[in-house]
């Protein structure tokens, strides 16, 4: 039998989390009450300042839904497993993308990895 260490973690926190075993990752303290601002090239129009902390949950929601669908597209009964991989490549890439946003959390082990090692 061969085991999908992925697929077995994402589907341990699942479990934990529905029995409230985990806890929503924390924004790094160097981070806590800033502000991300958006400044527009032409100086005639306005920034725009959103609080770090709601962008933040917008970054662990993508994660997080990120993480759904991995989780189904593993446990999906009609797709190949060629289709599988290429899904996969497609989530792992954008995990890559999103590895910006780390220097957010305050716990290494809720980064976004681009390249997963089982």
């Amino acid at each position: 039998m061969e085991i999908d260490y992925g697929q077995l973690k994402q589907a341990l926190r699942d479990v934990l989390a529905e029995q409230g075993a985990t806890s929503e990752p924390e924004l790094s303290a160097r981070y806590q009450g800033g502000a991300l601002v958006i400044k527009p090239r032409d100086h005639t129009q306005s920034p725009k300042e959103i609080p770090i902390e709601e962008f933040f949950k917008k970054i662990v929601r993508v994660r997080d839904q990120l993480r759904v669908l991995e989780q189904k597209v593993n446990s999906n009964s009609t797709l190949t497993p060629e289709d599988k991989r290429t899904i996969q490549g497609y989530v792992t890439r954008c995990y890559g993308s999103l590895t910006t946003f780390n220097q957010l959390f305050a716990d290494k082990d809720d980064w976004f990895v681009g390249q997963k090692t089982n």
